[in-house]
């Protein structure tokens, strides 16, 4: 069933998180150490998966919950980031990599709003037969 609307916010999370990967080669939060790509990698596998398992709600949700808490950290560690560049922030040239993170996280939500709706639908329907 991937044709429901929940995949469709879904991709758009992992969509973003590919934003974020491709706009965020400049970020030096931890030296040599590419924790931003390292986080995209895994928010890209876990939406991923999360499109995949629409048989099994609980793991999706749960594949998202985490998804959030790492976007939640990576807007935490991309606002350190901004805070403690020199010259100021520029906003055309520097500051839109929280937006993709934010946006991830709008887009995980209304997915999981979906995914308990089915979930509710499914056991309604149970209770039926």
């Amino acid at each position: 069933m991937l044709q429901r609307i929940q995949t469709i916010w879904i991709f758009l999370a992992v969509l973003a998180a590919v934003f974020l990967f491709i706009t965020g080669q400049d970020v030096a939060v931890a030296g040599n150490i590419p924790v931003i790509d390292v986080a995209c990698v895994v928010l890209v596998i876990t939406g991923v998966l999360s499109i995949f398992s629409f048989n099994n709600r609980k793991r999706q949700i749960l594949l998202n919950r985490v998804s959030i808490i790492i976007n939640v950290l990576l807007i935490g560690l991309l606002v350190y980031w901004l805070l403690n560049l020199s010259g100021g922030i520029q906003f055309p040239e520097k500051g839109i990599e929280p937006f993709f993170s934010l946006m991830a996280i709008i887009c995980l939500l209304i997915a999981n709003a979906y995914i308990k709706k089915d979930e509710r639908l499914v056991k309604s329907v149970d209770r039926l037969r």
